[in-house]
């Protein structure tokens, strides 16, 4: 059998996984970076990205449901969402299944600018190389899946 299709030890996972998190951090604090460099021009911050990216991949939501989705503080996630309204990007809707809780939608404005966003950033990510498969990427995300939720009892508030 070959030995990469053989499930690992848990001493031999736990080493492996750390040097996926040895990656990732670096990897995450570049692309924020490289994020920020990107929306200088338009005025919206990574927090304000994020939340805009949220809004156009899962329609209207609440602050608390961005907040779990992101792994973030409602409180972070609120003040973006005051940043994006008072840009006119996002605008309040009453929530039919919650009154005090209001579902938070992106405005035309709001969707043209997340939709320039990702399109420069889909731009940019064709660059990557390394002959990458289909099964690669499958692999990566449920790999970084399963740490994800690994860390599910993390208090993010």
């Amino acid at each position: 059998m070959d030995d990469n299709a053989t499930p690992l030890s848990p001493d031999e996972l736990a080493r492996r996984l750390t040097e996926v998190y040895d990656l990732v951090g670096p990897l995450y604090r570049r692309a924020q970076r490289g994020v920020e460099q990107g929306l200088a021009g338009d005025g919206v911050s990574v927090g304000v990205r994020a939340v805009l990216t949220l809004l156009h991949r899962g329609g209207p939501m609440t602050v608390p449901q961005m907040g779990r989705a992101q792994a973030i503080s409602r409180q972070f996630v609120q003040r973006m969402v005051n940043d994006a309204a008072g840009r006119g990007l996002v605008e309040s809707i009453p929530n039919p299944a919650h009154r005090r809780s209001s579902l938070i939608r992106l405005t035309d404005a709001g969707r043209r600018t997340i939709t320039e966003v990702l399109d420069r950033e889909h731009a940019v990510l064709r660059a990557v190389g390394g002959s990458l498969t289909g099964a690669d990427v499958t692999a990566c995300l449920r790999v970084l899946g399963e740490m994800l939720h690994a860390l599910d009892h993390v208090d993010v508030d």
